[in-house]
């Protein structure tokens, strides 16, 4: 029987990038968004480019009850999780903290962190009976370094630090392990949604060097998700070779 993964924010970027990579594996793979018609396009493709088998769940990670009422009402088929990825995320403007929207922040956090945790704990109860499973969590180099004008988000993604710090401990009895990969600077959706939009400002963020595409994180996570039983990478990040950390990355010209 094919192994099942679930994959939070998979339409567009890690998320959709994730889902190709273990869909062509063979994987049987349930993804989640907030954006239906993107969403169930994804899942189409996927069942026709690798005939993989594919659950499209449409909620929002925000929303406590949509997050409990669709992952704990799963058909039973698709009740056991072997892999967990918690990749919904997003930032919002990059203000100093004085100027900051409490808005935006409070979607960060309510998104990535809250998200997370409200569907690791729907999640659980199934990889607990079993006594097996695999939790990736998404960071960020931003959970390592707090940068100017970082503010929330650098929170938000120290908050995915902590928690999954904290699941690795709690959960040792159940053999589940807990992944964090913590990628630097990646040619995604990221800066356009960070940036509301401003498409040109958002191509500055990855000029003048090659970043980091969301291929190369979701061949991490395969390459993880594949180790032996008794080998568990517990905390990861990665760059592309131009970015040393949340400060430091070279520019050509």
């Amino acid at each position: 029987m094919n192994k099942i993964i679930l994959i939070t924010g998979a339409t567009s970027g890690f998320g959709k990038a994730i889902a190709e990579k273990f869909a062509s594996e063979k994987w049987n793979c349930i993804i989640t968004g907030r954006r239906a018609d993107r969403l169930h396009e994804i899942a189409d493709e996927l069942r026709n480019k690798y005939e993989a088998r594919v659950l499209s769940l449409v909620f929002d990670v925000q929303q406590k009850d949509e997050v409990f009422n669709q992952l704990t009402n799963l058909p039973d088929e698709w009740k056991n999780i072997d892999i967990l990825v918690n990749n919904a995320g997003l930032a919002l403007g990059r203000d100093s903290f004085d100027t900051a929207s409490l808005q935006d922040w409070d979607t960060m956090i309510d998104t990535n962190v809250k998200g997370m945790y409200y569907v690791t704990k729907a999640v659980l109860p199934i990889m607990t009976a079993r006594k097996q499973g695999h939790i990736f969590n998404i960071g960020s180099t931003a959970a390592k370094e707090v940068y100017a004008n970082g503010n929330a988000y650098c929170a938000s993604k120290h908050a995915v630090n902590a928690l999954s710090q904290s699941m690795r401990i709690d959960l040792l009895p159940y053999h589940i392990k807990v992944t964090c990969i913590n990628p630097g600077a990646a040619d995604t959706e990221f800066s356009v949604v960070r940036f509301k939009g401003d498409e040109e400002k958002a191509k500055t963020v990855y000029s003048g060097y090659t970043p980091l595409y969301a291929d190369d994180v979701a061949d991490t996570i395969y390459y993880c998700a594949n180790l032996p039983a008794h080998v568990c990478i517990n905390d990861l990040v990665m760059t592309c070779t131009a970015q040393a950390n949340s400060f430091y990355l070279h520019k050509e010209g």
